[in-house]
């Protein structure tokens, strides 16, 4: 893929082939569907929400999906995400693999709430 400046995540999205795009768009459906009030952006030229702060980025490359949910989030799912590819704040999902969509929602449900309870800290 050639280096793109996109406008949002719609024009991100449809950059890619339709099965590629289906993966982008269930990632899409899970964030929203646990944070409907969540900002979609394009940062870092992939697709980001916010959510009382930083939420998760995510991206799709040629062999993999990538998930950018913050260290915390990767510290604690450690035992699920032993089989997948890691560094401090990322994680790889690999194409030729099924996508764990289920494991994905879970990392989503917990920064959300991450994110709720860093936001009540901040207002005591």
């Amino acid at each position: 893929m050639e280096k793109n400046s996109f406008k949002n995540v719609d024009d991100y999205i449809g950059n890619f082939d339709d099965s590629r795009q289906e993966i982008l768009n269930n990632i899409r459906k899970i964030i929203l569907k646990n944070a409907p009030d969540a900002t979609e952006l394009i940062s870092y030229q992939m697709p980001a929400y916010k959510f009382y702060g930083a939420l998760l980025y995510f991206a799709i490359y040629e062999k993999h999906l990538g998930l950018y949910p913050t260290g915390s989030s990767l510290a604690f799912f450690d035992e699920d995400l032993k089989p997948y590819k890691r560094s401090k704040g990322a994680v790889q999902f690999q194409l030729k693999e099924e996508i764990p969509y289920e494991l994905i929602e879970r990392i989503v449900k917990y920064r959300v709430k991450e994110n709720i309870e860093k936001s009540l800290f901040k207002k005591k």
